[in-house]
């Protein structure tokens, strides 16, 4: 039976070299200069360390650029943790690189294809989804469908076999 499974994966290699990138400007650029702004990636995570709030946006729009220049989805980074307080005035902030599609969007995309009734099969494996089905079209219809949803997270459609 054709299957195919949608993953979200980003190529943590490719963030590396943006964020290399950001920290030569980050040295070159005259708003920065004598300021003790840091970017460090731990796993999953990157650590903006800024002076101040202005500095903190200015790095937060540049990790944006950099990640987009280097061909990913600027979704991938999940800002959701506010930034907080560290030694002095300086402050810190943690985004979260996505990998994986979660339990709850996992269930929401499931969700949204039996309620289109398409002629097809989806089962959560994992932090990936398999969809099968019988015909070609009806899974290319399931992926018409799922880049339709107002998803945030970057997807991507692999394995597509007959």
């Amino acid at each position: 039976m054709p299957s195919f499974d949608i993953v979200s994966k980003t190529d943590i290699h490719e963030i590396d070299n943006a964020l290399n990138g950001m920290r030569r400007e980050i040295e070159t650029r005259f708003d920065f200069k004598g300021s003790r702004c840091t970017v460090e990636r731990t796993e999953n995570d990157i650590t903006l360390l800024a002076d101040d709030a202005a500095k903190l946006d200015q790095m937060q729009e540049l990790l944006r650029v950099y990640v987009t220049r280097r061909k990913l989805d600027a979704g991938a980074l999940d800002y959701s943790k506010p930034p907080e307080r560290a030694a002095g005035d300086a402050l810190r902030q943690v985004v979260t690189v996505k990998q994986g599609i979660a339990q709850d969007l996992g269930k929401t995309i499931v969700k949204a294809i039996k309620d289109a009734k398409m002629k097809v099969q989806v089962s959560i494996q994992g932090d990936e989804l398999r969809v099968t089905g019988k015909k070609r079209d009806d899974l290319q219809d399931a992926i018409a469908l799922v880049r339709g949803l107002k998803i945030e997270q970057p997807l991507q459609y692999v394995n597509f076999r007959d």
